[in-house]
């Protein structure tokens, strides 16, 4: 998995490409908890992303969860954004839930 961003003041931009799942998960996590620290919003583009594993799920929810902490303490913010996802990762989302969640955008 390839992880390419762009931050443009308090909003952060993350592209993946390749597989999300439990070998590569904790490179994003891992990147996510180096880079959110004065994030609002934060848009995750999946359309280069083939797979995204319930490892993948719990990245998401993760950043979710302190999007969400930066919200309640400092009252701004839009949140976690997923674009792009393909017809698959969709449907996965969906299925679990997240759609409920979370912002999708195709």
């Amino acid at each position: 998995m390839e992880i390419k961003a762009t931050k443009n003041g308090d909003a952060l931009e993350v592209a993946l490409s390749g597989r999300l799942d439990t070998n590569t998960s904790p490179d994003l996590e891992g990147y996510l908890r180096e880079n959110l620290e004065g994030i609002a919003s934060l848009a995750i583009d999946l359309a280069d992303t083939q797979y995204v594993s319930s490892a993948g799920l719990r990245v998401f929810l993760f950043a979710h969860k302190e999007l969400e902490t930066y919200w309640v303490d400092r009252k701004v913010g839009s949140g976690l954004t997923l674009r792009h996802p393909n017809e698959y990762i969709a449907d996965v989302l969906d299925a679990t839930g997240f759609t409920e969640i979370l912002t999708v955008e195709q």
